[in-house]
């Protein structure tokens, strides 16, 4: 048996298909390569290991998926033995703007401490970013949090950023008060996915305040929320991130009363020299920004 067949055949059960395969195999492969190796496997043993469409595992499958799992899942950890417990890759997930505008003075640090480390970046929202977490397919997730970690998780707070609305600068609106004594509020709210802890925690309060209004516009980022917001789209649901500017027609309206939006880390399992030392790292930025 080919062994180079086995360990894409294990990533391909793994990841779920193909494709996911392809983008968590940790060196550059191509989607055909992996189909034709695969299927040179499965003509080797006779036997379909997995349904294309829908991706399903056939027993076969799964009898050798079970097999070659506790060998292939456990290698990172024995070469981080070997090499007297230092990681030497680490996979870190977070928003365009972390990753964009503070995850490189970060990794400047981490570098100077860490040399020779290969470092793979993955951009999400954080539910997706914590599925991610969860399959073990990034180490690290810097992201919006709940002040208390899902079950299995560890996380710190690193900031504590102030909701906001985001208006037109030429908009009428003086105060979000406003808005609430309205009987109707017309303006589409333009936000993350209702999904999202912040979106959550922004529409609960809202109904505590009995005020009814609904996302019209789920955006992916708080980038694209300023954006469409700068094209007199509507209002929308923004953080206060210190040292940042807004685009010059847009201006923020203070939300008073409302839950902060938490910034921080999360990662599961023991916390590794690399894992601390980005830590300090993070924290040291976090407190500059304040």
């Amino acid at each position: 048996m080919n062994i180079h067949h086995l360990e894409l055949f294990y990533y391909v059960a793994k990841h779920g298909g193909i494709m996911p395969a392809v983008r968590n195999i940790p060196y550059g492969i191509q989607q055909p390569a992996v189909s034709a190796q695969v299927a040179q496997l499965e003509e080797f043993l006779g036997v379909t290991l997995f349904q294309r469409r829908p991706f399903a595992l056939t027993p076969a499958g799964e009898k050798l998926y079970a097999f070659c799992a506790p060998f292939f899942s456990n290698l990172g950890k024995l070469a981080e033995e070997f090499q007297g417990g230092q990681a030497r890759h680490f996979r870190i997930g977070a928003s365009t703007i972390v990753l964009r505008d503070h995850l490189p003075k970060l990794l400047q640090g981490v570098h100077k401490k860490f040399p020779g480390l290969k470092v793979s970046l993955r951009e999400g929202f954080p539910a997706q970013l914590e599925e991610l977490l969860a399959q073990d397919e990034i180490d690290l997730v810097i992201t919006l949090v709940e002040r208390k970690p899902t079950t299995g998780f560890h996380s710190q707070v690193l900031l504590e950023l102030p909701l906001v609305l985001l208006v037109e600068k030429n908009s009428p609106l003086k105060s979000t008060e406003e808005l609430w004594q309205r009987d109707k509020i017309s303006e589409s709210l333009i936000c993350l996915p209702v999904t999202e802890v912040v979106t959550r925690h922004f529409l609960a309060h809202l109904t505590e305040l009995g005020v009814e209004w609904f996302p019209t516009v789920e955006a992916s980022s708080m980038d694209l929320i300023e954006t469409y917001v700068a094209n007199g789209l509507g209002i929308g649901l923004g953080v206060a991130v210190p040292k940042r500017l807004l685009p010059a027609n847009v201006r923020a309206l203070p939300l008073k009363d409302f839950s902060p939006a938490l910034i921080g880390a999360m990662w599961r399992g023991k916390t590794t020299p690399l894992l601390e030392a980005f830590l300090d790292l993070a924290r040291q930025r976090a407190r500059e920004l304040q």
